[in-house]
């Protein structure tokens, strides 16, 4: 069994071109241009963000589950969400 992460994800900054995640000793840049479901988002819906896994991201007010590597390499990605 596992011990329970004593890691946090933490949001250091907002701007209008997207947001930083602190994770452990990594910092990592969401574009809104890349996360486009994050951009209406509140201060406080993009700051209650869960860190389940070493890979897993999770922000529950927003219903949105990411992968890590996902950020760290957007192009590897390539589908993002598109209003119908």
């Amino acid at each position: 069994m596992l011990g329970t992460p004593i890691s946090q994800a933490e949001i250091t900054h907002v701007s209008k071109h997207g947001f930083w995640l602190l994770l452990g000793d990594e910092e990592l840049f969401l574009p809104f241009t890349d996360f486009p479901w994050f951009r209406r988002a509140t201060i406080e819906q993009l700051c209650e963000v869960e860190w389940p896994t070493e890979n897993h991201l999770f922000w529950p007010s927003l219903d949105i589950d990411l992968s890590v590597e996902s950020i760290r390499n957007p192009a590897a990605f390539p589908f993002i969400a598109t209003r119908s």
